[in-house]
């Protein structure tokens, strides 16, 4: 599959949540919205990215932005992350990789001379008219959270 790039429409998706039920892509139609993608539930830069994140979460929807965050982890480990963080968004689960593929974000890594497939710890920003407005790939957490809200106030 080729990478997507900003300028590309959004893949659809529809995905368990943290809280029971579905949530689909069709229901972000007219408004911006950040997917954020990491690799593991209540490991130490996944539970500081959930935070920065969080502390923004009144800033995001003032400007009508939907904050929605992506991980391989199944639907009780999200809940568990949520609670114990207090995380005031929507946590999705994909377990069988479809939409961390779609976004390209499924990858091979490697660690300690092990290769393995996880996740690339990515952000993407769609605007309003459902396109890809920012891509932001190999993401370092600390101050992301804050870049990603100045581009949702330019764009």
């Amino acid at each position: 599959m080729a990478q997507l790039k900003e300028g590309d429409v959004a893949p659809a998706f529809a995905l368990p949540t943290d809280v029971g039920g579905t949530f689909s892509s069709a229901t972000l139609k007219g408004k911006k919205a950040v997917l954020y993608f990491y690799p593991k539930a209540d490991t130490p830069g996944c539970t500081k990215e959930a935070q920065e994140f969080n502390d923004l979460l009144d800033d995001f929807r003032k400007l009508d932005c939907v904050v929605l965050a992506i991980s391989p982890d199944p639907m009780n480990a999200l809940a568990r992350f949520k609670a114990k963080h207090g995380l005031a968004f929507p946590l999705l689960g994909d377990e069988r990789h479809e939409m961390l593929a779609a976004y390209g974000v499924w990858t091979e890594k490697s660690m300690y001379g092990r290769r393995f497939m996880g996740v690339e710890r990515s952000t993407f920003l769609i605007g309003r008219d459902g396109r890809l407005a920012r891509i932001w790939r190999k993401v370092k957490v600390d101050g992301h959270a804050r870049e990603v809200l100045a581009a949702a106030r330019s764009g």
